[in-house]
């Protein structure tokens, strides 16, 4: 603690393992959002099947089923935008009642300084904030997708190929959106981990990027989505 007396009352310990937690959430994104060439992640695959789709939807005859698809789409988001406000305020409300979680934390014998309690709600905070904002604005973009796909003309010309490989786009970005928030989600929940200690929140970081990573390269469902068609 000597070495970082700006930082009390945290010490050395809790402010590496909240630099590996930010560092962490931000490597996996990368990597998931721009993988090896010999190893596509999950997110990647998905995103060419989103715009197979499109190709497909300028041919369908009855394209009640797009509009449905791309409904319950804007329906899962706006279900994690309730979710994540809801954390939000239940947060706040904790930071403004910090005396409760001290009598918690004494009777889990943990720390009972309300000032790093508090901190360490704020940083999972900051994630549910992100995911908060991931999910609107992923929201916002399927309703342009739904725009633009009833914009594509009946009949399969250039222009409607067109008009369709914009809407797949602008759904590839929109699902861009809901998986960072997802991922926002995920190390909120390792960021609680914090509350039990900079040890507890080393192990929550670890076990969530394992869990995220192998989910997105070395998932049963991943390889599904890979197998040959006929």
């Amino acid at each position: 603690m000597d070495m970082l007396p700006d930082l009390a009352p945290l010490g050395t310990a809790d402010v590496v393992a909240v630099g590996l937690l930010a560092l962490t959430f931000w490597l996996i994104g990368w990597i998931v959002e721009h993988p090896p060439e010999f190893r596509p992640s999950m997110s990647y695959l998905m995103a060419d099947y989103r715009r197979e789709w499109m190709k497909q939807f300028v041919v369908r005859q009855q394209r009640i089923f797009d509009g449905t698809v791309i409904t319950s789409l804007r329906q899962a988001t706006s279900f994690f935008i309730s979710g994540t406000m809801i954390a939000m305020g239940g947060g706040i409300a904790l930071i403004g009642n910090s005396d409760k979680l001290v009598l918690v934390a004494e009777d889990l014998t943990l720390t009972t300084d309300a000032a790093v309690i508090e901190i360490k709600v704020i940083v999972v905070l900051l994630f549910v904030a992100n995911a908060f904002l991931k999910f609107i604005w992923s929201h916002r973009l399927f309703g342009y997708c739904a725009v633009l796909m009833a914009s594509v003309p009946n009949e399969p010309t250039p222009a409607a190929y067109h008009r369709a490989a914009q809407a797949a786009e602008i759904n590839v970005t929109g699902a861009r959106s809901y998986n960072r928030g997802l991922r926002s989600v995920y190390f909120a929940l390792a960021a609680l981990g914090w509350l039990l200690g900079p040890w507890s929140l080393l192990v929550t970081t670890v076990l969530t990027s394992a869990v995220l990573l192998r989910r997105e390269f070395l998932s049963e469902s991943r390889l599904v989505v890979m197998l040959p068609g006929p």
